[in-house]
């Protein structure tokens, strides 16, 4: 016995997708910067240091002084030697006066100025330490210093963008398909 049967062959459809990516591009140039920086003003003032030397005392112990310091000190010594010249006159005439009370007042006296003490020797051109006096006044320094501020210019430039778009091609890579046969079957 013949029985027709439907058979049925079926293909599902596909698509098919292709993308292409978008590309960007950014450039960003440097900002244009200006700095102009103004010179700062400076004033310097300064005291000079001072260096005093007294060594008029170590010229009068080499005995090199000026000449009113030395009329000053010959008239002491005058003045002095004169005293001590009366004070020993006196003294000499005291003994003479007392001639009763014994010695020999005139022999003693001729005896002394016979042999006066000896001179002393010595080095005049060795001053004592520190005869040479210094004295020091340190200098100053005093800086004013006024900063100017720096004049800026800034030009910002903005960035460079370029973008190429990118796509989405879609087809179909295979169609639906549907076959319908009549096949026969013999039982």
């Amino acid at each position: 016995m013949r029985i027709p049967q439907l058979r049925m062959t079926s293909q599902l459809a596909t698509i098919s997708i292709k993308q292409e990516e978008g590309k960007q591009y950014i450039q960003q140039p440097q900002a244009i910067l200006q700095i102009r920086q103004g010179e700062a003003d400076l004033q310097i003032h300064t005291t000079p240091p001072r260096l005093n030397i007294d060594q008029s005392r170590a010229w009068e112990e080499m005995d090199l002084m000026p000449i009113s310091k030395r009329i000053a000190l010959q008239g002491q010594k005058g003045f002095h030697d004169a005293l001590d010249g009366t004070a020993r006159r006196a003294r000499e005439g005291r003994e003479m006066m007392e001639i009763e009370k014994g010695g020999s007042p005139i022999i003693d006296q001729a005896a002394r100025r016979a042999h006066p003490p000896m001179k002393q020797l010595g080095m005049s051109f060795i001053t004592t330490p520190l005869s040479v006096k210094t004295m020091y006044h340190p200098g100053k320094v005093e800086i004013d210093a006024t900063r100017k501020d720096p004049n800026m210019e800034v030009n910002i430039q903005k960035p460079r963008h370029h973008y190429e778009r990118g796509g989405v091609a879609i087809g179909m890579k295979q169609h639906a398909d549907l076959q319908i046969d009549v096949v026969d079957l013999y039982v």
